[in-house]
Parts: C-alpha cells; structure tokens; sequence
C-alpha cells in the first residue's frame, strides 16, 4: 500500500511518536510524505520514505496529484485545528480529493490508529483489485 504522512507544525511531534508505535506495520508498505514530517519520521525511525516539498511549498499538492491519479491508499494527516493555516486551500482540495477518490483519510490520531489497525488485519486488500483494475492499465 503507498500511505502518506503529513503533519502541522503542532502535530509533528505526535506523528512521529505514531510512526515509532506502528513502526513494523509500516515497514512493510510505500511510504510518503511532506518534507519536514518525513524528515523527522525518519530522524526517530528506521522508515524509509519518499519526501516530497514542505505542505505549504507544495507538499500537500504533490500528494494530491498521487491520490488524483488513485495512487494512494491511505493518508494519515494530523491538522492542527486551532491555528490558522497559510495554504488552508491546499489543505481543502487534498481532503476533497480523498473523497472523490475514495481515499481513507485520518485527521487525528484516534482515527489514525482505527485504520491502521484496519491495515494489520488486512482490511485493505480491496484497494489491490483498484490498483489491479485501474483504467488505462494493460494488466
């Protein structure tokens, strides 16, 4: 599976201590994320991920362009709900496109760890018959 992390600046610190927790869930899948939170995942983890830019520098539209092509099957995105944003509509058009693509999609970490937990126990395999069956492929 290819999941995204992203996390505000008040959150940072809490996806890291998500990623170290879930460590050998994720090991086992393609991982991605904005600069700074791929950064510091990778500071306190063994984790390899492909970092794209900061979100405000475009991060969060790399992403988006990932999941409007149906190229990610899952986002964990810990928004920090009290402090204003700068690129808010960024932010707005990545959750808009999840739901258009169908994407799970956690805004804080207790929805983060349900569908984790989901992950584990495999209930995931459905967006295999997505990637297998996606339009345009020879497959």
């Amino acid at each position: 599976m290819n999941i995204a992390f992203i996390a505000h600046d008040r959150k940072k610190e809490e996806i890291v201590n998500f990623a170290i927790a879930y460590e050998k869930t994720f090991f086992h899948h393609e991982l991605y994320s904005t600069g700074t939170t791929g950064k510091k995942i990778m500071d306190n983890t063994d984790l390899k991920i492909h970092r794209f830019m900061s979100g405000p520098l475009g991060g969060d539209q790399q992403i988006g362009a990932m999941v409007a092509k149906n190229e990610m099957d899952l986002i964990i995105f810990l928004r920090d709900p009290l402090m204003a944003q700068p690129h808010e509509p960024d932010i707005i058009a990545l959750l808009r496109l999840c739901d258009v693509q169908g994407i799970p999609l956690a805004t804080n970490v207790a929805t983060a760890e349900i569908l984790v937990k989901a992950l584990e126990r495999g209930d995931f395999a459905w967006r295999e018959l997505v990637h297998k069956y996606k339009p345009g492929d020879s497959k």
